[in-house]
This record gives structure tokens, sequence and C-alpha cells, in this order.
């Protein structure tokens, strides 16, 4: 049996692999990856390199072995990763694994906003296979505002349509640390959890924050998501892409994103890194 991570040369999954191997001897992981000179570290360390592609069913099927606890963290190109989870669920339940976790979104069935669809449609097929499961429900990164910050530090503003709604971000490692909890841990099998920072916090905050510690003048610019739409395209954003963003910002305005069960705080037993120390290791 091993502790399998998939999409583990990702940002998520090189986080999630580092919290495994300080508890975890290196010869019980494995990685599933699609290029094996990006995880050649890995295997230098003493991890299994399996190479499977998420688009290639056939080559899933040697990625894991019966009694395998399985992170399958979601595939970045949005309109694809419903049948590439699917080739993932399907190759996991004919090995037999032991768990497989899901790193899904905030709110499962009930997030109302696109970007969680296919998110909603991989846990059901989760669900449909029988398999032993957990829900890992990540809310949303620090970092997917701080890496824009050497725009809005040049712009002097933080540009959005989510009006003074609240974002329970929490930093990309603690949700790594969860997954490795979930992973190493008992108790987790068939639970949901629903993951997001302890204090959440509007856009308007946030661009005070950033002033406040760079020095610079910064404020929120709060636009129509007609604007923030051609602000976004006119970057060099993909129009469907940028699409995605403004309707997460119209969410954010419902509050879809602001919950803060606990659930990452109790997980990895310590609070979640504040948005303001993000921040400061953004400027650093």
């Amino acid at each position: 049996m091993s502790i399998v991570v998939t999409g583990a040369t990702g940002a998520l999954g090189r986080l999630v692999v580092e919290e495994l191997l300080a508890t975890t001897p290196a010869a019980d992981l494995a990685v599933v990856v699609r290029d094996g000179a990006k995880a050649a570290d890995l295997a230098a360390r003493g991890i299994d390199v399996r190479i499977a592609n998420y688009d290639d069913p056939a080559s899933l099927a040697g990625a894991f072995r019966a009694g395998d606890r399985v992170l399958l963290i979601s595939g970045s190109e949005v309109g694809r990763r419903v049948p590439q989870h699917t080739a993932v669920i399907e190759a996991a339940g004919a090995a037999g694994v032991a768990q497989l976790a899901y790193t899904g979104i905030l709110g499962g069935p009930e997030a109302d906003f696109d970007l969680a669809a296919e998110h909603k449609v991989t846990e059901q097929a989760v669900l449909d296979s029988g398999l032993p499961y957990t829900f890992l429900r990540n809310g949303w990164y620090h970092e997917n505002y701080t890496g824009q910050l050497p725009s809005v530090l040049e712009h002097g503003a933080v540009v959005g349509s989510a009006g003074e709604g609240r974002i329970a971000s929490a930093a990309r490692a603690d949700y790594a640390a969860a997954a490795a909890a979930v992973l190493t841990g008992e108790g987790h099998l068939n639970r949901v959890y629903e993951l997001s920072g302890d204090t959440a916090w509007s856009l308007a905050e946030y661009a005070a924050e950033v002033a406040r510690q760079s020095g610079r003048d910064v404020a929120y610019n709060a636009v129509p998501a007609e604007t923030h739409l051609a602000i976004l395209t006119g970057a060099g954003v993909p129009e469907g892409f940028a699409t995605l963003l403004v309707d997460v910002d119209a969410a954010i305005s419902r509050g879809r994103l602001a919950a803060t069960s606990g659930d990452l705080a109790r997980l990895i037993g310590r609070p979640t890194t504040p948005v303001a120390e993000a921040v400061a290791a953004a400027l650093a």
C-alpha cells in the first residue's frame, strides 16, 4: 500500500508531497505525473514515480494498486476535467484503492457558480464508484490574489466586481497540509470537509493591507461585471477564463466563498495562515 498523489508536480501537489515526507517514509509514497522528468527530484528522494496522463485512460491502468490511499488533485484544464477525473476514478476503482480523496470546491453541491460545475460532477462520479472517499472542498487560495501583486502595485488598484463580498481564503500550503492529514490519519473515510480560512476579508480590506505593507497608494476599484470582463480580456486573459473569474466575483458578492467552518484549522491543528502573512511573503 502506498499513499499516492496525482498531479504531484503542480503547485499544490508538490506542497502535499513535502507535507507527507515530513511524517511518511519516501518508500511509502508514490506520485502520478505526466512528465517523469519533472518528477526526477522526487524519484531521487526515493518516491515511486508512476507515469500516466489524465487524458489517456489506458495509461492510468497501472497508476494505482490495491489498498493505495489516493489524492486526486483536480485538473487545471477547465472544460476537460470531467472526462479526466472520470478516467482516474475508474482506474482507482479497478485497482481497489482504499481511499480516494478529491480536491473539490467550497460548498460542493451548493456552489452555484460556473467554476464549481465540474467539481460537482466529479464528486457524484466518486460517490457512484462506491470507493471510500474524502472530499476536500477547497476554498479560495491567498495566492490567487498575491500572485497578482506586481500588477496591483503598478496600477495602484485591486480591481474586481465582487462588491463588498468577503473571501475566507487560506494559503495553498494550508490546503496541502489538510490533504496530507486525511491521507495519513484515520477517521476520514466517507467524510466531507469544507475548507477555508479562519477569517473572511473583503477586497477593500485586502487593498488596504497591501497599501499598509508596501507603503504605496493602493485602493479597491469596484467595477461592474462587464467592465471587469473587459479589463481582464484587455490584459490578455482568454475570454472563457475571464468569464469564469467574473462569475466567481459574482459568487463572492453573494457570500459563496465567505464560509468559515473551521474544518481546515482543525485538520491541520493550527490556525490558517492570515492573508496579511501571505501579502508579506509575496512582497518579500
